[in-house]
């Protein structure tokens, strides 16, 4: 099994959005052969010291967090429209970050 990669999903109440992206990438990226966990939380938790044990941050909407993250940044709001011609951009990206990290 390739090492397990950690990326954190963030949205406004931690609930929704977050956890559909989480699934969405966690299922898309064990499909393409990758040990990818994604855990949700609410975007006014995310801060430099949590994101700094995480290999990416999957983003719903452009928040300003006052610091600039080490880890990079996907947009993943494309994901929630569940058209695969718009998810699709989203999960190579998240794949490129993966295979770099592996």
């Amino acid at each position: 099994m390739p090492k397990q990669i950690k990326m954190i999903a963030a949205c406004g109440a931690g609930v929704n959005s977050s956890h559909q992206i989480k699934d969405a990438v966690e299922a898309e990226m064990k499909k393409r052969g990758h040990n990818v966990s994604v855990d949700a939380y609410m975007v006014k938790d995310v801060n430099e010291e949590l994101l700094n044990k995480y290999d990416g941050y999957l983003t719903i909407a452009k928040t300003d967090l006052s610091f600039t993250p080490k880890v990079p940044v996907i947009d993943a709001g494309a994901i929630l429209y569940r058209i695969p011609a718009m998810a699709t951009p989203v999960y190579d990206t998240v794949e490129k970050i993966v295979k770099g990290l592996e």
